[in-house]
């Protein structure tokens, strides 16, 4: 457990790259990785803000863009797809065990 924004989106990001896909697409824009997203899905249940919220804390802090590779930042609602999608395939929920045990978070 860690009360570290950075060590979340660290172990995030490595759950996600280990665990998903690297697009959930072949036809998809590939701006950003699962992984990616992800790991600010995961960064938005440790701050418990809601997608706006967590584009905003992400948006205003660098090292957390530098750490998750961000060239440019999500729009909320890609986060919601994204979340739905992953939801739906039953991806989502073994990585978000194992980060949810990492950040300490609820599960």
């Amino acid at each position: 457990m860690t009360k570290s924004p950075i060590a979340v989106a660290r172990e995030a990001l490595r759950i996600g790259r280990q665990s998903l896909p690297t697009y959930a697409s072949k036809f998809s824009r590939q701006d950003f990785t699962l992984a990616q997203l992800f790991a600010i899905l995961v960064l938005r249940k440790f701050f418990r803000t809601d997608y706006r919220g967590v584009v905003t804390i992400v948006g205003q802090w660098a090292e957390l863009q530098e750490i998750l590779g961000l060239t440019k930042i999500p729009n909320y609602s890609t986060l919601w797809h994204v979340e739905q999608k992953l939801l739906e395939k039953g991806d989502f929920n073994d990585c978000w065990q194992l980060a949810a045990t990492v950040a300490g978070l609820a599960v």
